[in-house]
Order: C-alpha cells, then structure tokens, then sequence
C-alpha cells in the first residue's frame, strides 16, 4: 500500500524540552471529562486496519524528535519511528498535532490512536495508558549558562529558579523528587524550549533540565550560550502509548519495533537524528 502522511494541526504547539519525555498524568487526566476518559470499546489493532490509516499524536515542536520541516511536512525521529510502526501495520498515516501537556486527555478524547512523543513511561501513565517496549532512552541533565560556575549539580538548586517544561515529567521530578531530597527552589514552567533558553541565557532563570539530543539544534539554531554540567540527573525511556485495552495492537507494534532493530532501520533513523550510534541494549 502507498504510504499517504497527512499533518493535522491540532494546537499551536508549545516546544518542550525533555519534556517531551514526560509530564505529569494527574494534570492532564484532570481535564478529561467522564465521557471522553472512557477507553475504545473496539480492539485498536482492528479499527486502524479497517480504515488503513493510524492517527498519531505529537507535538510536532520538539526538534529534533518532532517538527516541521521547511517543507510544513511532520519530521524527526519520532516522526520516522510511528512511519515504520505505521509501515509494518500495512497503513497510511495522519500526524495530529498536540501540546504535551493535553497529550493523554486527547489520547482518551480518540483524537489519535497512538502518541509517539517523547511520552515517558511511568508508573503513574501505565495507570492511564498501555505502552510498548521502550523505543529509546534519554539521559537528562543541568544545563546553565556558559558563564555560570555556581551550579556544577542538581545540589546546587535550593534557592535558585529553575525552569522546566510544563506537564511534563521533567517537572513531576523536581517538585515531587527532587525538591524533598535537596531543599526549596523556584520552579518556573515553560510552554516552549526557546523561551525557557532564552530566560536561561539572559539569567532571568539559573538553570533547567533536559537532555542534549533535544538541545542541541536549538542552541545551534539561535545561538545561545549555554551548557550542560555536571553528571546524568537520570534517564527516561520513551514508549509508544495507546488507550488501555489494546494489548493486540501494542504486540504488533512491540513486533514491529523488535524488527526494525534487527534489520537496521533503527539504527539508520538513530544516526540520522542524532549523530551517532544508538546505545547498546
């Protein structure tokens, strides 16, 4: 079947930073009315192969693993990964665009079948969603500005602001880990990654979290002057995630993932996204 990507544009999306990798599930189920937060009584697997097409959600802002082109076409490793999972499903594929923070309430509203975001997994989410295998793991760290020698570590955070995606898992890690283990800190939340960098450069913020994958074309692109210190905060793997009670159609995804590593293909997209090799398992 000749593969047809179609982009929907759902929100004027908001730029997150590793954030992609994860946002808090009680602020975002919140939202969800009790007729939308009712799953899919039909199996997914099924409904995506008898309409030959799977919608994903995504942020379509979060550089390198989602964006828009030049061209106004969805790119970026997550884009490639759901085109393989969409691939192996013998299916076209629509991309829905979605601020992260209203990614599991539009998951539940059946506005897409599929986030492949940056979504963290999560005891929390695996509550709310049903994830596949990771399909990569993202090392989070400081990042200050280039000129500060104060903050070498997440130690060095109690009375400083500290800015973070909002929603995301990035910001449940410092209210709910990291502040009761190394004291206070202003925690400032960001819809986008360009202004929190911009507020990070010109010092309105002392530092934020996020891994480097996600920063690097954003400092290239607008030159700002900051880096990363100090060793790994932690890591996160990203899933891809469906509504509850389509085991069927993650199996087939989980199979689909398993293959594309077997015969290359992750690596190719990994290089081409990132620069480097992937990671041994």
């Amino acid at each position: 079947m000749k593969k047809r990507i179609g982009f929907i544009a759902m929100a004027t999306a908001a730029l997150f930073l590793t954030a992609c990798g994860g946002g808090g599930a009680t602020n975002e189920s919140s939202v969800v009315t009790e007729s939308s937060s009712q799953t899919e009584t039909t199996d997914l697997l099924q409904k995506v192969q008898d309409a030959g097409v799977i919608k994903v959600g995504l942020m379509g802002t979060y550089q390198p693993y989602n964006f828009l082109n030049e061209n106004q076409e969805m790119d970026g490793f997550d884009a490639d990964i759901a085109k393989e999972i969409a691939k192996g499903l013998d299916v076209d594929i629509e991309f829905v665009s979605q601020e992260f923070s209203g990614m599991i309430a539009g998951l539940k509203a059946n506005k897409f079948d599929m986030v492949v975001s940056q979504m963290t997994i999560t005891e929390d989410r695996k509550k709310e969603m049903l994830f596949s295998d990771p399909y990569i793991t993202n090392q989070v760290k400081v990042i200050v500005s280039e000129g500060n020698t104060d903050i070498l570590s997440v130690n060095d955070f109690p009375g400083r602001q500290i800015g973070v995606g909002l929603g995301t898992n990035d910001e449940t890690y410092l209210r709910t880990v990291l502040m009761p283990e190394v004291g206070e800190f202003e925690i400032r939340t960001y819809d986008d990654v360009i202004t929190s960098l911009k507020d990070l450069d010109a010092g309105r913020i002392d530092a934020t979290i996020n891994n480097m994958y996600a920063l690097k074309p954003v400092i290239e692109t607008n030159g700002f002057k900051i880096k990363a210190v100090g060793d790994p905060v932690k890591s996160d793997q990203a899933g891809i995630a469906v509504n509850l009670g389509n085991e069927a159609f993650i199996v087939e995804v989980n199979r689909i993932l398993a293959e594309i590593k077997e015969d290359g293909t992750y690596r190719d997209i990994f290089v081409k996204w990132f620069g480097e090799e992937p990671p041994a398992e």
